[in-house]
């Protein structure tokens, strides 16, 4: 579970900066390019907070995810 809260903090913090840059940009292209990846960012941040989400769910779960 420590795997997946560290990827999670990662994904967070790029979206950050990529937003940050995004707004600064001056390029239309440029812009265009980092609100795209800092949505898709996010994205990835939710899909890791739904799996932390369901591996705690599970039955006898202690949040490890090894086989």
């Amino acid at each position: 579970m420590k795997d997946y809260r560290r990827h999670l903090e990662t994904l967070r913090k790029a979206a950050a900066e990529t937003a940050l840059i995004r707004d600064l940009a001056t390029n239309p292209r440029k812009r265009e390019l980092f609100a795209k990846l800092t949505v898709h960012l996010n994205t990835l941040a939710a899909e890791v907070e739904r799996a932390m989400a369901a591996a705690n769910e599970l039955p006898g779960s202690n949040g490890d995810t090894r086989p």
